[in-house]
């Protein structure tokens, strides 16, 4: 397999043997680009970033879990690209030496790369940006000085000439196989849109489909396999973005959890919010709305929420499609109602007023897995509940809505005794297990006051751990 991409303003063209070869193992030991480390090799400590810019823009990701295939057609810059062509220091670098930012060094690439991106994009919200950059030693004090102190220099010109670069049809030159193209026993295939997957894996149904590969990426790196066919979706256009109208929001199953997160931002902030703690600025640049709901996981971040709005689930096979509840697409613990050779295309959700709350508990409040995660959707009439949408992740082998809890809500008074009633239901909806995470009672207790958390704050209560000052 063929890949072409620019690596530090330079054309790649790269022959791949393994799909599965991952960025940050091909610089160490193909380029020798030894600044790029490996740290933890799952996308949590950030030591591996790197920034990658297309025609969507300038992003950092996780190099560790980014497979050479997914980089057709971008362009990479590591932290030996993020310095000018004459030795230049970038303002991020500057100003790290100037705040004493950098102790041991090893976690200091990687925060720089972060740095470096946000400083093109104009972002200053620098704990987000950092969150998933890890330092043990330096701590995170003086590298925050040091971003807020370059955030005032300018850009400097060589950090925009990968955008130009890039109109440039040589970069391209390489296209990556289609896979209406190819046949077995390929190991790979880059499928040049949504028809053009639905064919292929119609007849490979067996085959792992990529999209962002936060999830498979892990696979690879931690429990060492191989998928031996698989499909990369990251030329699948067609499957990305975001459609709203005035009925309804329909989000592209390759559409990334940073993207949904800024349209959410407006229609339902608290899901917005949620999905800021989900992973790190890095992963939620690569992470799919698709592959997070395809995953399956009892403990994914998004389903809960979407559950609770309502949404449905677009599914293709071939030139068949269908739709179908979101709830009911799990079925149980790591299996779902999707048959062989179906994908997910979209998921929509129904346009309303918004009266979404999303509550996350988790060990760290940022890039941490959830113990529960619950998305409460209540409507009310002249203070009695019209409608309500209650669904958790954690509690079950799979996001599930707590049926007998909104049936005691329902055409009640929204009061405090009818909440505490319908709590006590929570036992007769789910059986948690106690893991590492949380005990099965702790999560019972937990999922109950989320339900009063959110009368609460309906109420006006303030309950955020942000909010709420000593």
């Amino acid at each position: 397999m063929q890949v072409a991409f620019l690596l530090n303003g330079k054309a790649v063209h790269a022959t791949v043997t393994d799909p599965t070869t991952t960025l940050l193992n091909w610089l160490r030991e193909d380029r020798r680009l030894t600044g790029t480390k490996e740290g933890c090799n799952e996308g949590d400590c950030g030591a591996c970033s790197v920034m990658v810019t297309d025609g969507d823009g300038t992003r950092t990701l996780n190099a560790c879990i980014l497979f050479l295939p997914q980089l057709q057609g971008k362009a990479v810059r590591t932290i030996e690209g993020i310095s000018g062509p004459g030795g230049q220091m970038h303002p991020v670098q500057d100003a790290m030496v100037a705040h004493h930012g950098s102790q041991c060094g090893f976690c200091t690439p990687g925060f720089v790369v972060s740095m470096a991106v946000a400083h093109l994009n104009g972002q200053t919200d620098h704990d987000t940006r950092l969150a998933g950059n890890l330092c043990r030693c330096t701590g995170y004090a003086a590298i925050v000085r040091a971003a807020k102190a370059a955030a005032a220099v300018p850009v400097p010109d060589w950090m925009r000439a990968d955008h130009e670069a890039l109109r440039d049809p040589q970069v391209f030159s390489v296209k990556a196989p289609a896979a209406a193209a190819t046949r077995s026993p390929a190991t790979a295939v880059a499928p040049a849109g949504a028809d053009d997957l639905a064919t292929w894996y119609e007849a490979h149904p067996n085959a792992t489909l990529i999209a962002g590969a936060t999830d498979v990426g892990l696979w690879v790196t931690k429990e060492l396999r191989s998928p031996m066919l698989v499909a990369f979706l990251n030329r699948c256009a067609d499957l990305c973005g975001i459609e709203i109208d005035r009925d309804r929001i329909r989000i592209g199953a390759m559409t990334t959890l940073t993207e949904v997160g800024a349209a959410m931002a407006d229609l339902h902030p608290d899901f917005a919010e949620m999905i800021r703690r989900y992973g790190s600025t890095q992963v939620r640049n690569a992470a799919t709305i698709g592959g997070n709901i395809a995953n399956g996981s009892p403990i994914g971040d998004s389903p809960p929420a979407l559950i609770a709005l309502g949404a449905s689930l677009h599914l293709r096979k071939g030139d068949a499609r269908r739709a179908l509840p979101l709830e009911d697409f799990f079925v149980e613990y790591r299996r779902q109602d999707r048959r062989p050779g179906e994908f997910i295309e979209a998921v929509t959700i129904p346009r309303q007023p918004d009266r979404l709350k999303c509550y996350k508990l988790s060990k760290r409040f940022d890039q941490d897995i959830a113990a529960v995660c619950g998305g409460f959707n209540v409507t009310l009439d002249e203070g009695r509940v019209a409608a309500v949408r209650i669904a958790f992740g954690g509690m079950a082998g799979v996001p599930k809505r707590a049926d007998t809890v909104e049936a005691a809500l329902m055409d009640r008074p929204w009061d405090e005794r009818h909440v505490r009633s319908a709590m006590a239901c929570l036992g007769e909806d789910f059986a948690p297990i106690s893991d590492m995470r949380a005990s099965a009672d702790y999560r019972l207790a937990a999922a109950r006051n989320m339900l009063m958390r959110y009368f609460l704050e309906d109420q006006g209560a303030r309950t955020r751990v942000t909010e709420v000052k000593p």
